[in-house]
């Protein structure tokens, strides 16, 4: 106080908190919970659950969920679909961690062996062209083709999903549709990279951070 008398004694001071007023929820993240709580009922409800399910699984009333449902804000205007074009809009607005949940279960049905894995903490890199040489190649040499072939427009597709771990990558849930990229000679296709570890994302920023180019539009 002494010190501060010294150049204004007597005057009339304002003294700012030193940080800005944040709005409700920001500080503790639970506003940010419920925005991706929102997007993955509205997710569920446009494929096919219906209000009473939604109520039922997220222990909400069926009024609350017709709200979340029919909300006006930006968000609600995000709809998922299993294709390239649906996942660079999510990545644009920095939810492709919510686009992957949506893949994994409402188009790939969480499969048993996806359940680990979706309940993991993970580390995303894209939607980026990636090499398709650079990925593991054990177990898609003979599988069966289930993609269309005759489409041969990337957007039509999903992007792939590898999985970065150890520096190697892993094909972990389309060894159906990276087989089909083979067979059709495709060198580089638009992929998100899934990290678990930082030690992993920071060996992969060092090889290929910045030499993989955004699909930033499609």
């Amino acid at each position: 106080m002494k010190e501060i008398q010294k150049y204004a004694a007597g005057k009339l001071l304002y003294i700012p908190s030193g940080e800005e007023k944040k709005a409700w929820g920001e500080t503790s993240g639970y506003r940010h919970q419920l925005q991706r709580r929102n997007l993955m009922i509205r997710n569920k409800y446009a494929h096919g659950m219906t209000v009473s399910e939604l109520a039922d699984e997220y222990f909400l009333s069926l009024d609350s969920i017709k709200k979340i449902i029919y909300s006006k804000k930006n968000d609600s205007r995000l709809t998922y679909v299993p294709t390239l074009e649906s996942a660079v809009q999510y990545a644009n607005v920095g939810k492709i961690e919510e686009w992957i949940q949506c893949y994994l279960l409402l188009t790939r049905k969480s499969a048993p062996r996806l359940q680990h894995f979706m309940k993991e903490d993970h580390l995303y890199f894209g939607v980026v062209k990636f090499p398709l040489r650079l990925i593991q190649r054990d177990g898609i040499e003979n599988r069966n083709n289930h993609a269309d072939e005759k489409d041969n427009h990337a957007a039509a597709h999903p992007p792939l999903i590898v999985q970065y771990e150890e520096g190697i990558f892993h094909c972990i849930v389309q060894q159906e549709l990276l087989a089909s990229l083979k067979k059709r000679k495709v060198n580089a296709y638009p992929t998100i990279i899934v990290m678990k570890e930082n030690a992993d994302y920071k060996r992969f920023m060092k090889y290929y951070g910045t030499v993989l180019y955004y699909v930033d539009k499609v």
